[in-house]
């Protein structure tokens, strides 16, 4: 058998990583993964959401599973080759980008991703009329950017919907399912319409990756994937997007964010230091900082994601966190700048760094490593036993714990702060 990594493909063995059994078989029965040999497999999210199975999954999907899972991974001989994440979501403000760690995931391990999204949604509110809620076009630049710094496609598509039929939500001959279009096969319950455009161009843009794959192997084949024109149409396309509905850099998140000099976050935080600490070299070695300011309860969704599209909106200038222009920093509380370049942050919600390490503390149930001998461990839990000794407790904290603590160099609390070093 030849190499799959590097040259032509020999034995195709695909299996197919799956949320939802019915978006892995409309994704598989639509494209030309329905004439190859599969194998479908339930996909498990993480050791904090599903200790009884996730040590199980391979190594080669844990990786792509270390922020956040997406709705499907395919792979061929046990490499991934692309992933798909489906939203039936309303896309203002923030919300466009509550999935965007799982994208970036997928594409920080050189693995295509897919994103369908609608572009818009129907809101229907008592009391007042209903109305459209469309996408925030910036996510269309935020996608683009990773795919520069990663050379991997991060593609977007519509989930179908009759917005540009009807602009009107009132006559919406969707409005039952908030005017999105969803396939009329019960087997793919969920699914979007598989004969709309969108869709059709997806399913292309899926065995134009298969193809180039099992021609080249999965290393040359994804450094060629950006030069097919079905990738370059759907990319240029995403381009047009941002500029016609109005995409700008002053838009949500980034309306959230200032830049300042990283002077004031060490003045912050030099009330950590002492005789025996100094703050570390990381960041000292940016002159300024990004600030995201959330004002709100401390909690996941959608900040997790707006934070990992605000890196590679702003700050990112190679594949590591380490590659920033500026440093990122999450600071949840309203911020003011004094005149003696001092930096006073206020909750409106009262968050505290406490609720972070509440979050943090919660996980510890998951935590099999304190195991104070062998006969402790039940039988079945010593695989995961083992698992957590190799990744201590990476997959058992909580989503948005693993995400902040990834992408941020710094958090910052009324009453609190957490920062990198290194």
């Amino acid at each position: 058998m030849l190499c799959c990594r590097h040259n032509k493909v020999g034995i195709m063995n695909y299996r197919v990583w799956y949320s939802t059994e019915s978006i892995a078989d409309f994704i598989i029965d639509n494209t030309e993964l329905k004439n190859k040999t599969i194998t479908k497999k339930k996909m498990y999210e993480s050791d904090a959401n599903n200790s009884r199975h996730f040590h199980t999954m391979p190594d080669h999907i844990k990786k792509i599973l270390y922020l956040d899972a997406p709705d499907l991974i395919v792979e061929l001989n046990t490499e991934p080759i692309f992933s798909i994440e489906i939203s039936t979501e309303a896309g203002t403000g923030h919300n466009a980008f509550q999935r965007f760690a799982r994208l970036a995931a997928s594409v920080e391990n050189n693995v295509p991703a897919f994103y369908v999204y609608p572009e818009a949604v129907i809101i229907s509110r008592q009391g007042a009329p209903d109305r459209w809620d469309s996408i925030n076009p910036l996510v269309f630049k935020a996608l683009d950017d990773i795919m520069t710094l990663y050379a991997i496609p991060a593609l977007f598509y519509y989930f179908p919907s009759d917005y540009k039929k009807h602009p009107n939500p009132s006559v919406s001959s969707y409005k039952n399912s908030k005017g999105l279009i969803f396939d009329s096969n019960i087997k793919y319950a969920g699914c979007p319409d598989s004969s709309s455009q969108e869709i059709i161009s997806m399913f292309q843009a899926i065995n134009e990756i298969i193809s180039t794959i099992e021609n080249h192997g999965v290393i040359d084949g994804r450094s060629k994937l950006l030069q097919k024109r079905t990738i370059i149409g759907r990319r240029t396309l995403m381009q047009k997007e941002f500029i016609t509905k109005g995409g700008n850099t002053s838009m949500s998140p980034l309306s959230a964010t200032i830049i300042i000099p990283t002077e004031y976050i060490l003045n912050y935080l030099s009330q950590y230091e002492n005789s025996n600490y100094q703050i570390g070299e990381l960041l000292r070695s940016r002159k300024e900082s990004i600030i995201y300011k959330v004002d709100a309860a401390f909690r996941g969704d959608p900040y997790p994601g707006a934070l990992a599209a605000i890196d590679y909106l702003m700050c990112r200038e190679g594949k590591s966190f380490e590659e920033r222009k500026y440093n990122l920093i999450l600071a949840w509380g309203d911020l003011e700048i004094k005149e003696d370049d001092k930096i006073i942050l206020l909750s409106s919600k009262k968050s505290t760094v406490n609720d972070f390490i509440k979050s943090v503390k919660a996980s510890e149930n998951k935590n099999l490593l304190t195991a104070k001998k062998f006969n402790n461990i039940p039988h079945h839990e010593i695989p995961r036993y083992y698992m957590q000794v190799r990744y201590g407790s990476t997959y058992s904290k909580v989503k948005h714990i693993r995400v902040y603590s990834y992408f941020a160099d710094a958090i910052l609390f009324p009453d609190g702060a957490l920062w990198r070093d290194a």
